[in-house]
């Protein structure tokens, strides 16, 4: 059967030119996209390339980016414009084939082995895509052409801005292996350290380990990565529109100030746990396990996870196991900057099996009900009235919360997802 043929297509500093449209002059300047300084959401989203160039990294905070560039200029985030700027490329793609796979707001997937015949060969696709967005919207793409999703993905990343990397069976061993463990997909940081300590620094390295070892050392990810590293990836790209089966939903936020102390951290817990209990019943799902990532003020992080007795959707029990797990792995007056708290091992609601709790009594089973009940009622006020239309005492009365503090961690993640793929 012949190869099929994969572009991914990369927004190059997707945030940051969007930003200079309409004001050419931030082209000139080192310039970042950043949330606001004054509410400790100061952290770099997005740069363009001089800010690049001078060292400016996403993720790292306002004052250290200055450092290092002190004539960064900084602007505000526009969730709004992003979002449809991102539909409208979709659009585009969607010209050459239905088969497209958004990752991420500024990154696609495109299947056009279909449209070789009528439009040409990959290379061909990618430079005129590129092309395209140059001339409908100020913008640029590096593509990656390859038979198969991660080394499309690779093949993006290799060269920017504004560039076409075609990734063969035929130059795999001389484009790919050579380079870094850690630039395969899903293959981050942390995974690409330990594959060191073991001798492990390359693409090829990883492709000519023993795969039962690197299973061994990373679990079932490192079949995964031998076989990612060896091109031997099948996975389709979905056509445009086409759900993938979520298998967590996650609410993080750095808060105003440090959190110190039980009553910080519940106002804290309770408010992220009740949006991800929310999301949770929108989409009729539960979880089986809530994990609670912790970060402290000099960036380091933990996440630990509880397993729940029943599945659910209910704020309050994930609130409670949520503060079970700090309670066991924190200490009360250690300082925290920023908490995330996620709902995993996800099942449908007509799915979950519930376990028999031989503990429960008729009374705790009313409870329940009574507050599966209440919590509906709080989805349908807020669905008509809106988000803030009911909020906890704890939440409301804290002053831990900034106004945009949930939506730039999510911003965040976009940007990260692609720095670090764990």
């Amino acid at each position: 059967m012949p190869d099929r043929t994969i572009l991914h297509c990369d927004l190059n500093s997707f945030y940051a030119s969007v930003e200079c449209i309409g004001h050419p002059e931030l082209r000139r300047v080192p310039m970042a996209v950043c949330g606001a300084p004054e509410l400790r959401h100061g952290i770099i989203l997005a740069k363009n390339e001089l800010a690049k160039k001078a060292g400016v990294q996403t993720a790292e905070t306002v004052w250290q980016a200055r450092r290092k560039c002190p004539s960064l200029v900084l602007v505000p985030p526009h969730h709004e414009r992003y979002a449809e700027l991102s539909k409208k490329v979709n659009e585009v793609y969607l010209r050459y084939t239905d088969m497209v796979e958004p990752f991420g707001i500024d990154e696609s997937w495109l299947d056009v082995t279909g449209s070789r015949s009528l439009f040409g060969d990959g290379e061909t696709i990618a430079n005129e895509l590129r092309e395209t967005m140059k001339r409908e919207f100020e913008l640029t793409i590096s593509v990656g052409v390859s038979f198969c999703k991660v080394l499309a993905k690779l093949g993006s990343d290799l060269k920017k801005p504004d560039a076409t990397t075609v990734i063969s069976r035929e130059n795999l061993r001389e484009v790919v292996w050579p380079r870094p463990a850690g630039e395969l997909l899903f293959v981050g940081r942390r995974t690409a350290a330990t594959l060191e300590k073991f001798g492990i620094r390359t693409i090829g390295d990883v492709a000519n380990a023993d795969p039962d070892f690197l299973e061994r050392v990373l679990g079932r990810m490192g079949r995964s990565v031998y076989d990612y590293a060896r091109g031997e990836d099948s996975s389709p790209v979905r056509r445009f529109g086409e759900r993938e089966e979520a298998k967590s939903m996650g609410s993080g936020m750095t808060f105003t100030r440090d959190l110190v102390g039980e009553k910080d951290i519940k106002a804290g817990l309770l408010a992220l746990s009740d949006e991800v209990a929310g999301r949770l019943r929108k989409y009729g799902l539960r979880c089986t396990t809530v994990v609670v990532q912790i970060r402290s003020p000099d960036f380091r992080d933990i996440s630990r996870r509880t397993r729940l007795a029943r599945p659910t959707a209910l704020s309050r029990e994930i609130f409670l196991a949520a503060l079970e797990t700090v309670r066991s792995n924190w200490q009360e007056t250690a300082p925290i900057r920023q908490l995330t708290v996620t709902a995993a091992g996800l099942v449908r609601e007509d799915e979950a099996a519930e376990q028999l709790d031989l503990f429960a009594s008729p009374s705790d089973e009313r409870r329940r009900e009574k507050r599966e009940r209440l919590e509906n009622t709080i989805d349908s006020i807020r669905g008509r009235f809106g988000g803030d239309a009911i909020v906890f005492g704890a939440v409301r009365g804290s002053d831990i919360f900034g106004a945009h503090g949930s939506d730039e961690h999510r911003m965040l993640e976009d940007e990260r997802n692609k720095e670090e793929q764990e």
